[in-house]
């Protein structure tokens, strides 16, 4: 059962990998379906560094034999109230992680729900009753998308942590 959650969070971490080099190549292609492409290796990448992560929280839930060990979400486990029903160092790591905003993990989690909520226009307050009602958005105000080299350091960091992890769990 343990090395099925290895297996799980290995391959996560391997089709990040892949899709990142997918990211790349479409990056530096000309084709016409070229931001396409870019944009569909991107969330790939979100989803299987997502993957690794539920993957991971489900070894660690796994090994101190949480009741929440097969949670469908990775934030249900890196809160503070599973963490003080079953404290241990890897979780209260990846918990302390995920509340600090400036952290790779917890803008990892913020990406990975943002693929799921629709695109919307920017939030502007209507201050002067003379401006229009509907006001024209313009597609070329883009927000920046996360970067190729930044989605790797995600990945690196979430591969040194779970080595780091399985080491610490085998030694017990």
């Amino acid at each position: 059962m343990a090395h099925e959650l290895y297996t799980r969070t290995n391959q996560k971490v391997y089709f990040a990998g892949l899709a990142l080099e997918n990211l790349r190549k479409a990056e530096t292609g000309t084709s016409m379906h070229g931001q396409g492409q870019v944009q569909a290796e991107r969330e790939a990448a979100l989803f299987h560094l997502y993957g690794a992560l539920l993957g991971l929280c489900h070894e660690i839930a796994g090994y101190y034999r949480l009741p929440e060990a097969n949670v469908p979400r990775a934030e249900l486990l890196l809160n503070q109230a599973v963490l003080q029903a079953a404290p241990s160092p890897e979780l209260a790591e990846l918990v302390e992680l995920a509340q600090q905003s400036e952290t790779w993990l917890a803008q990892l989690l913020q990406a990975y729900a943002k693929l799921f909520l629709p695109p919307q226009a920017p939030k502007t307050a209507k201050v002067d009753p003379t401006l229009p009602l509907i006001q024209a958005v313009s597609v070329e105000e883009e927000v920046p998308q996360l970067g190729r080299e930044e989605l790797e350091a995600w990945r690196q960091q979430l591969k040194q942590l779970a080595l780091r992890f399985r080491e610490s769990l085998s030694e017990c």
